[in-house]
């Protein structure tokens, strides 16, 4: 699976507690809380998730402590039945969906985007976890191979849209919300240049792709970086094509799948701007 959702405790697990949590620490005079000295409170908008009362949030918090994902998803099950109206149930499932990620284990994670998907069919989140899993794991000799990267690419797009709209902004400053949103940014354009990767549209892989390191420059995907660099080679861009090679061998490490590649890619692309017998494609 791609790059592991780096800033999950920011905004993707974290929640209110019961009313205004006593957990999260009063903001100086004249700050909004999570507000720091110099920086900009983010517009208010849709607020974080609250517990109804102190034992929901109790539970919430136990089964989130979890690092486990299978006993999260476990524990995040007993505290649905328990609590079946508690606005916290699909921050558990998302941080079960981040586990599985993590682990690599992509039908579970898609099976746990799309429960979160249930609670609320806008969660950026959410249709990312599900385009991300069909756009990596379909294959040719599926009998569903259109449907499924046609769906990845429709949660990918409305992704793009949900994540102005269905992201919560009250309690946090515009710098975090600016990582977060440019975070999913990032990987919905990747999905997007993937799925035009894979389809060998190279103009159009080549245009998402950018839009991916663009939108994140943070932390930049190398899987990113070196299909950008193929898609560039298809194109005959050779110098470009070589200057993101080198950039995806310096993100990866050699020995790797993604390592020997970018290595391959590199070395074949120095000899087509270096005026040797080009490699074969």
């Amino acid at each position: 699976m791609k790059r592991a959702a780096i800033i999950i405790a920011m905004l993707g697990i974290s929640a209110w507690g019961f009313g205004q949590s006593n957990d999260k620490p009063a903001a100086p005079a004249g700050q909004a809380a999570g507000q720091t000295a110099g920086q900009a409170a983010a517009p208010a908008g849709k607020r974080p998730p609250q517990a109804k009362t102190q034992p929901e949030f109790d539970a919430y918090k136990a089964a989130a402590a979890l690092t486990d994902p299978a006993a999260q998803e476990k524990a995040g099950s007993d505290f649905a039945t328990k609590f079946p109206d508690s606005e916290l149930r699909p921050l558990l499932y998302k941080a079960v969906m981040h586990g599985y990620q993590q682990a690599n284990n992509g039908d579970k994670m898609m099976e746990m985007a799309q429960k979160i998907l249930t609670y609320d069919a806008d969660d950026p989140e959410a249709l990312l976890g599900v385009a991300q899993v069909l756009a990596e794991r379909t294959r040719d000799t599926d009998l569903d191979k259109d449907q499924r990267l046609a769906e990845a690419r429709k949660d990918a797009q409305r992704a793009l849209v949900t994540v102005d709209t269905d992201v919560p902004t009250s309690g946090y400053t515009a710098d975090q919300l600016n990582a977060y949103k440019g975070f999913l940014r990032s990987d919905a354009y990747t999905i997007l240049g993937t799925l035009d990767f894979n389809a060998k549209a190279w103009a159009d892989a080549e245009g998402n792709l950018r839009k991916s390191i663009d939108a994140y420059p943070q932390q930049v995907d190398p899987i990113a970086v070196f299909r950008l660099s193929v898609a560039l080679d298809m194109q005959n861009k050779y110098p470009e094509a070589l200057k993101y090679a080198n950039q995806a061998v310096d993100l990866t490490k050699e020995g790797t799948n993604a390592g020997d590649a970018a290595r391959k890619e590199k070395d074949r692309l120095t000899q087509l701007t270096g005026g040797g017998a080009p490699p074969a494609k």
